[in-house]
């Protein structure tokens, strides 16, 4: 058990521990490793058993397009349920346990299936299950941790995220490629997913401490499901620019992570594509978590729109390593410095969301978030059919279009941090309500 200090409503540092910050954040450990692992190498070898070589691109793009599209529109419906909930342990944990209990239930389908069809629903019902935990879970930061330190209480959240969906996902297919066919590898990621997701989920339900809910005034449904997706801009002026400029950023680097297997297999002339993946996706990892936190750390002094714009640029770097630089050292570097932009960006930007969100309606809003994040992620995935258009007129043209669209989309995220309005330094002047400091 992690301690028994109650947490209290955000604005206190006296009962909110270091202890703390880890209890509201690891369910997003499990989450992370869960999507790492499909996402970056289990569905893009468990397609080569259904598709041809050639349509692969396309397929894994259509795929996981539709179950992101899914999570974009779930997510706030299930954060607004959670925000008018009564329970009384809380508003956010019973979503959680029934979430994460549904996604142990699916996570086996992806290696039992033997059908495009059939592993093209399970990863549907995975997604929405997930999202059921997920935009609940992410209200944590405004509800509970104190609004001078969101910056640091991201910036813990990114740094477990990484840990689940690079480090842990690098040893265990570093272990399987070593000692273990294809088939039983995947049978042990999917076992140590569900063992992951059981514990996040217990941690969570058994430390964290939530107030009652206060369930609010009851309306029909289908005006309910509506006003999920309503934003105001006198609460949140900045918020659609924030998400446009979220969704511009995620979209590089879901690129960049979706065909990583691919562009190795097909360009670059290493013995195993599959391992040399995930080394790249731990070079990428380490450049992270040396930079989550201290980006977290410095957007509560400087300002979130500064360390922002510094991620972009480092990001853009990145890129122009990977298309111009021959060579497996090459790209490797180029990786690392995509990490340390998804470090920076993945802790700022989520802070400047805790900030610009209205706080009664902490978990409807996050969860419009996903319109940017799984929307960004679902329009990457279309690149693929670029990929296999271009290659098809010559073998590795379709990777440097890919690299170019992400250079673009680095470029027009970064240019649109200036035009978010909101406050960029949380904790100049006393203290104030969210509403009230924007």
């Amino acid at each position: 058990m992690l301690g028994k200090t109650p947490m209290i409503s955000s604005g206190s540092t006296t009962h909110f521990r270091r202890r703390d910050y880890v209890k509201i954040t690891i369910f997003g450990l499990a989450v992370s490793a869960l999507w790492g692992s499909l996402h970056s190498v289990i569905l893009p070898l468990r397609l080569l058993d259904f598709v041809a070589e050639s349509q692969k691109n396309t397929y894994l793009g259509l795929l996981t397009l539709t179950g992101l599209l899914l999570a974009m529109a779930y997510q706030p419906i299930a954060g607004a349920i959670s925000d008018r909930s009564g329970f009384r342990w809380g508003r956010r944990r019973p979503f959680i346990l029934v979430g994460g209990v549904l996604a142990m239930v699916f996570i086996p389908g992806i290696g039992l299936v033997e059908s495009y069809a059939a592993i093209f629903a399970v990863y549907c019902l995975l997604q929405l299950s997930t999202n059921t935990a997920q935009g609940p879970y992410q209200a944590f930061i405004p509800d509970l941790a104190p609004e001078e330190r969101r910056g640091l209480a991201s910036g813990v959240k990114t740094l477990l995220e990484v840990v689940g969906g690079i480090g842990l996902v690098y040893i265990i297919t570093f272990l399987g490629n070593r000692f273990l066919g294809d088939g039983a590898w995947i049978s042990l990621v999917l076992a140590l997913l569900v063992a992951l997701m059981l514990g996040g989920m217990l941690v969570t339900i058994i430390t964290v401490k939530e107030r009652p809910g206060i369930p609010g005034p009851r309306q029909p449904f289908f005006p309910t499901l509506l006003k999920s997706y309503r934003i105001d801009l006198h609460r949140s002026p900045g918020f659609i620019t924030f998400l446009v400029s979220r969704l511009l950023f995620i979209m590089a680097l879901t690129t960049l992570q979706s065909f990583a297997l691919y562009f190795f297999r097909d360009t670059v002339a290493v013995a195993n594509p599959t391992r040399a993946t995930v080394e790249l996706l731990a070079i990428v990892g380490v450049g992270m978590v040396g930079s989550v936190y201290p980006a977290g750390r410095l957007s509560d002094r400087v300002g979130r729109r500064p360390v922002l714009l510094s991620s972009g640029i480092i990001g853009a770097a990145g890129i122009l390593f990977l298309l111009l630089g021959p060579g497996y050292g090459y790209i490797l570097v180029g990786g690392g410095l995509q990490g340390i932009a998804v470090g920076t960006f993945m802790s700022s930007n989520w802070a400047l969301a805790t900030d610009l969100v209205p706080r009664t309606e902490a978990a409807r809003y996050l969860g419009l978030t996903n319109l940017a994040t799984a929307g960004g992620a679902a329009l990457a995935r279309l690149v693929g059919i670029g990929i296999d258009f271009f290659n098809g007129y010559s073998p590795g043209l379709g990777y440097k279009f890919m690299l170019l669209v992400c250079l673009a989309y680095f470029i027009a995220g970064s240019a649109l941090v200036f035009k978010i309005k909101g406050r960029a330094q949380p904790n100049q002047g006393t203290a104030r309500s969210p509403s009230e400091a924007r």
